[in-house]
């Protein structure tokens, strides 16, 4: 199954490449850039990723997580909120 074009805001998944960690990768990028979020990712060209937008680097299967660093080295997002956002909070039993 071929995934579709990529775009912000993310919609529903309909392909296994927009699972848990792309999921992830929005959800970050959401809470660190709030409204620029959008701009970022389509517009943003990060050399990390081989001179791709976000946007592209992942619609070309690039790991979301690469893609999130990537971004924030470019955008000077300290470290200390760089690692492990993105993740939801497990449910308390």
């Amino acid at each position: 199954m071929s995934c579709p074009t990529i775009s912000w805001p993310p919609s529903t998944p309909s392909c296994r490449c927009a699972e848990v960690r792309r999921s992830e990768f929005d959800r970050a990028v959401a809470d660190e850039f709030g409204p620029q979020a959008g701009t970022l990712v389509v517009d943003l060209v990060l050399s990390r990723v081989g001179d791709r937008t976000a946007v592209d680097a992942l619609a070309a299967g690039v790991p979301a997580r690469e893609v999130w660093l990537a971004l924030c080295a470019e955008t000077d997002v300290p470290p200390e909120r760089r690692y492990g956002v993105g993740r939801l909070e497990p449910k308390s039993r």
